[in-house]
């Protein structure tokens, strides 16, 4: 088969023919239709990246992918061949262990025994076949309707849902998405429609990008533009969420500012919850009576669940996740480069999808 391959950071990347992967126990082998690619992929390649821990040797990059299974090993007992699955690159060890260890397949792993479970699984879906374990593999039936390239949108909301989940989003409440304007950001306001959140405020610093998130959400998002000014960017939070919210949502990438975060903070009513599933590379100041005298809480969270592509799917099933504001842009797999500088380049309402065509 055919497969995209780096020998490691800042190798090049190439297209080259592969052996085609052998079913084992616990693993399906999935024909890959479409894999979204993540923003940062040309910068992962190309080394620039210090904090992820990729495969060792030659691998096949890419995170998650939508396809049908070609075949099942042994020990596999619900899916079939011919199905269509949702791949996940998020990949949990299933032994009965208190401290799990996680990798993501085809990306990174975190250390310790993560190195032999990335060995294990190596590689991603930016080939014509991936080999793939069933603990990450989500049937999409009675789904025949939705394009491949829409579960790639698709996937990008089960992560900002991990999230809201942890944070105990209730029907009703009011969520606060600080960086709304990033690709997860944009993604967490429409998994917390669809969850029932009662109003959804979304923060960011450009005006233009938080208008046009407005618009294609027909207005079902409130957003605020941020000034860097805690205090008062908390304030119009506050304002705009009716007097506070109940839950604050830290979606923001690779911050190098807490401002905005903290504003978010500020933006709580009591008991309120806040989120935190970006990245920050500075600490964030947090105030100690603020904290104690509102009864706040902090939760730090990565990734989701395992059955959170099954309970997602069951949104999209009956009308409730609406993926239309975020349009999928397609290209063939073979021009991947090309794919990979234009999703440096999108914004939060675009998800570049690569559709197989290696064969």
């Amino acid at each position: 088969m055919k497969a995209w391959q780096i020998d490691g950071f800042g190798t090049p990347f190439q297209l080259r023919e592969v052996p085609m992967p052998e079913v084992r126990p616990g693993s399906v082998l999935v024909k890959i239709e479409t894999s979204s690619l993540m923003s940062y992929l040309k910068e992962y390649v190309e080394g620039k990246l210090p904090t992820y821990r990729p495969p060792h040797g030659a691998f096949t990059p890419g995170g998650n992918g939508f396809g049908t299974i070609e075949a099942v090993g042994r020990d596999v007992w619900h899916l079939k061949s011919g199905q269509r699955v949702v791949l996940s690159s998020h990949l949990v060890t299933s032994e009965n262990v208190a401290d799990k260890t996680q990798i993501l397949i085809g990306v990174t792993n975190f250390g310790g025994a993560g190195e032999a479970q990335m060995a294990d699984w190596p590689d991603g879906t930016l080939a014509e076949y991936a080999l793939w374990p069933v603990s990450a593999v989500t049937p999409a039936d009675g789904l025949d309707h939705i394009p491949a390239e829409d579960f790639s949108i698709f996937s990008r909301c089960v992560v900002p849902y991990g999230g809201l989940v942890r944070g105990r989003l209730s029907a009703g409440e009011t969520v606060v998405i600080n960086g709304i304007t990033g690709a997860y950001g944009t993604a967490a306001a429409l998994v917390a429609l669809a969850m029932g959140a009662g109003k959804v405020v979304g923060s960011g610093r450009n005006a233009a990008k938080l208008e046009a998130i407005s618009k294609a959400t027909g207005g079902r998002v409130t957003t605020v533009a941020m000034t860097g000014d805690v205090k008062a960017d908390a304030e119009a939070l506050r304002a705009a969420s009716g007097g506070g919210a109940e839950l604050a949502f830290d979606m923001v990438g690779q911050a190098n500012d807490p401002s905005t975060t903290l504003s978010a903070l500020g933006s709580l009513r009591r008991n309120g919850r806040l989120v935190l599933m970006g990245s920050m590379t500075v600490p964030v100041p947090v105030n100690y009576m603020q904290m104690m005298g509102n009864n706040l809480e902090i939760i730090g969270h990565f990734m989701y669940e395992a059955d959170a592509h099954l309970k997602l799917l069951n949104l999209l099933r009956i009308g409730r996740l609406d993926l239309s504001p975020i349009k999928a842009k397609v290209y063939p797999m073979s021009d991947l480069p090309n794919a990979m500088e234009i999703a440096r380049k999108a914004d939060s309402l675009e998800c570049v999808v690569v559709r197989n065509d290696l064969g």
